[in-house]
């Protein structure tokens, strides 16, 4: 058995099994002087230096690590990337700038279809480097569980092309990689004009496809005007989950379609985005207990108003928070980014954003039993900052204060 000390730590963490909500969102437990010990890789001890050490057994640490009084918390958890892609979209960006809207974008070809087409013509090794390179440099910036949906297929031998690179780079790099299907992204030009042809596509021949590789634990939607009705967006789910996938949803990105209460209604384990979500979709997802995924650096880089994260987190919704790393609308793979824009820009306490960017954004992925606390039982995937507390991922601002990234107990980055 391989065992390591963790030690001299200011440990800040969420606790608990279940997503947190309401008051309980900014709940974290605080251990000024604390210490950790993982055994092969899963934690077996966490609490105070003196209580901890004294557990220790003559010889029986491989590895003593001073953190040198810096703040510890949990790995970042990422529960939405589009981070597997073949081309950027930097030229779209100056559109954005020069007033063009996205949705206008996507009718003129660009948008999601540019992706598509770029996809197509990547082999399969192109694709899978520059996903690992983007998957690498969140590493470096304290991710340590991804999501990465499909979706810049469209058809189903480029959908399986990417969720077999999705689950190369779960396998070729030291982060956990939870890989979501995501045809339903938009619609190819092939079917422009006939949405439901493309849907009899996506449940008759793409699912079940899908379902065969065995790659996808979820399957996403994109609910919203111009591209997949409400009533569209439940055919598929409801097909996925015949399927054996988890459902997410894309909802209330532009418009209030009532994605959001599609969601909660399926019991979907997550509603991602929600800029336009409506009161009453806020209500249904607190009943539900549906994860709202909100992505701050997506609303930043569109210049639109932020998700109303504090009327969520008051009506009793779990929230977390993600990058939505993408080629066109938001190109960020820095979670301590998204940290320091849901306190500066969501009115998130320091608090609230840790527990969105770690514990709820674990179960948002269905992993909340596995990562997103430093609890026992829990895989020892941990980030030593710099600084006293969690705050400095909001106060330094533009920078990462992430000074080393441990998963399960290994050192996979050091900055400093």
């Amino acid at each position: 058995m391989t065992v390591k000390i963790f030690r001299n730590a200011r440990i800040y963490t969420p606790v608990g099994d279940a997503p947190s909500r309401g008051l309980d969102q900014g709940m974290i437990h605080i251990l000024e002087r604390g210490a950790l010990i993982s055994s092969d890789g899963i934690i077996s001890a966490v609490g105070p230096e003196e209580e901890v050490l004294a557990l220790r057994q003559a010889g029986d640490a491989e590895e003593e690590v001073d953190c040198g009084g810096c703040c510890v918390i949990p790995g970042f958890v990422d529960p939405h990337t589009h981070m597997c892609f073949a081309a950027r979209r930097e030229e779209e960006f100056s559109m954005r700038l020069a007033g063009a809207a996205y949705l206008d974008i996507l009718k003129k070809g660009g948008g999601i279809l540019s992706s598509v087409r770029h996809v197509h013509a990547a082999s399969e090794q192109e694709l899978f480097e520059r996903t690992r390179a983007l998957a690498l440099s969140a590493l470096s910036f304290g991710t340590t569980t991804v999501e990465i949906k499909s979706g810049y297929g469209l058809d189903t031998e480029s959908e399986l092309k990417m969720l077999s690179v999705i689950r190369r780079v779960g396998r070729e790099t030291p982060l956990h990689v939870v890989p979501t299907f995501m045809g339903a992204h938009a619609v190819p030009e092939a079917y422009r004009g006939d949405v439901d042809g493309y849907v009899d596509l996506l449940v008759n021949e793409m699912l079940p496809a899908v379902a065969e590789q065995g790659v996808a634990l979820f399957s996403d939607v994109f609910c919203e005007e111009g591209v997949f009705s409400p009533g569209q967006a439940r055919r598929l789910l409801v097909e996925s989950r015949r399927r054996g996938l988890g459902l997410k949803v894309h909802a209330d990105e532009v418009h209030d379609t009532g994605g959001a209460a599609l969601a909660a209604e399926l019991g979907a384990i997550s509603a991602e985005h929600l800029l336009a979500a409506s009161d009453e979709g806020i209500r249904a997802l607190a009943a539900s207990g549906t994860i709202a995924v909100l992505l701050p650096a997506t609303a930043y880089s569109l210049r639109k108003p932020y998700a109303r994260a504090r009327a969520m987190i008051d009506a009793g919704v779990p929230v977390a928070l993600a990058t939505d790393c993408n080629p066109g609308s938001c190109f960020t793979e820095s979670m301590p980014f998204v940290f320091g824009l849901g306190v500066m820009g969501m009115g998130l306490s320091v608090g609230e954003a840790l527990v969105a960017t770690t514990k709820n954004s674990a179960h948002a992925v269905g992993l909340g039993a596995v990562c997103g606390t430093l609890e026992p039982g829990k895989n020892a995937d941990l980030l030593v900052l710099d600084g006293d507390t969690p705050a400095i991922l909001a106060y330094h601002a533009g920078v990462s204060p992430v000074k080393r990234v441990y998963k399960k107990g290994e050192r996979v980055v050091c900055t400093a």
